[in-house]
């Protein structure tokens, strides 16, 4: 049987392992997110969009091992209703899941056209007619029309059909809670959930990180991880009612602050250029077909037959542009949509492994 001397020596080696858990925790997203600022021109490319959703799989696996490890406090107040409302918010990025699905989607739809002329004004072919050119502007035309921004067009579900329920918090954390990713609703708006996603997101008072083993540190910091990706997708691609004035109120006080607000910043700043303001994401390959269709749609606009040899060798180089950006459309697009799909199950299931826990916590007391 356990001394009564060597209790308090057991709970103090808990503790510190605890401690140290979480300040590793801490360290780790800093680290994470602080090569995530060093990719330069790469920031906001699908490359690092996937680089960022890997980055929060990474960090949602990392706490939900620290709660599994404190799974014999996490039913304590105020714990218990601070992990509640972390799991209310992963309920809330559910939706934007479904909606950045909806975006790729969008972006699939434009890349058809981009097919169009890419085939309509080869480079290869021996000699560009006045029919490839009407093919390619009709193509352009179409292309310009669909990029509008849905702000000015309102909302709309991307031609899915709607089936997704405004609340989710009625759903339980059983089985039948793991469903396929579904449309949002045309009445939806992304910054109304981002704002739902950032409500009382607050920073830990000393007494609360007493209170709580320290727990709600890392509670912290996974709430704005969360709010900060769910965020940047919504910035990035196409989405219903896209507002983006969530606010991030951060201490800078802790190690991962720094990197994430300079990140925001970043994206905030690509969002508001006066050229980007009513755009429809601020993804590095939606601002490159915006550009390479600006400067194409002028290229194709009552062409003088045949080309003068200027006109030819603008074309051709816009056309490589666009070459290229359809490649990365095509390596992308596909691998982004499963890991949005492989973040809305890890979601889910964090969320199920939670109450469980919880459930489990309240019947052993």
């Amino acid at each position: 049987m356990m001394s009564i001397v060597e209790m308090p020596a057991m709970d103090c080696h808990r503790d510190c392992a605890a401690e140290e858990e979480i300040e590793a925790f801490q360290m780790h997203v800093g680290d994470i997110f602080q090569d995530l600022t060093c990719e330069g021109d790469e920031v906001l490319s699908l490359p690092w969009v996937r680089k960022l959703l890997d980055s929060f799989l990474i960090c949602l696996e990392e706490f939900r091992l620290i709660l599994f490890n404190s799974k014999a406090v996490i039913s304590s107040p105020p714990l218990d209703r601070m992990i509640s409302e972390f799991f209310d918010r992963g309920v809330k990025a559910l939706d934007v899941c479904n909606a950045i699905r909806d975006g790729i989607d969008q972006i699939r739809h434009w890349q058809k056209h981009l097919e169009i002329v890419l085939v309509a004004l080869d480079p290869s072919l021996p000699a560009v007619g006045e029919g490839q050119f009407c093919r390619a502007k009709k193509a352009l035309f179409d292309l310009s029309a669909l990029m509008v921004d849905e702000k000015d067009g309102g909302s709309r579900s991307f031609g899915r059909s709607s089936h997704s329920k405004d609340n989710h918090h009625n759903l339980p954390g059983g089985t039948h809670f793991r469903c396929l990713l579904l449309s949002v609703s045309p009445s939806w708006s992304a910054g109304k959930q981002l704002q739902a996603i950032s409500n009382n997101l607050n920073a830990p008072r000393g007494n609360e990180i007493l209170a709580t083993h320290g727990l709600s540190v890392p509670l912290f910091t996974i709430g704005n991880v969360l709010l900060f990706v769910m965020w940047t997708l919504v910035a990035s691609i196409p989405c219903q009612d896209r507002g983006l004035q969530t606010n991030f109120s951060i201490p800078r006080s802790f190690y991962w602050a720094a990197p994430i607000l300079s990140l925001h910043e970043r994206v905030l700043d690509q969002s508001t250029k006066k050229d980007r303001r009513n755009t429809c994401g601020v993804l590095k390959e939606i601002r490159q077909i915006e550009k390479l269709a600006r400067e194409l749609t002028e290229l194709v606009d009552v062409p003088q037959f045949p080309l003068s040899e200027e006109k030819m060798t603008e074309l051709k180089l816009a056309m490589r542009e666009l070459a290229q950006v359809s490649n990365v459309l095509k390596e992308e697009l596909d691998p982004l949509e499963r890991q949005i799909r492989e973040v809305f199950h890890r979601i889910v299931r964090s969320r199920r492994e939670g109450l469980d826990t919880s459930s489990k916590s309240h019947h052993s007391e």
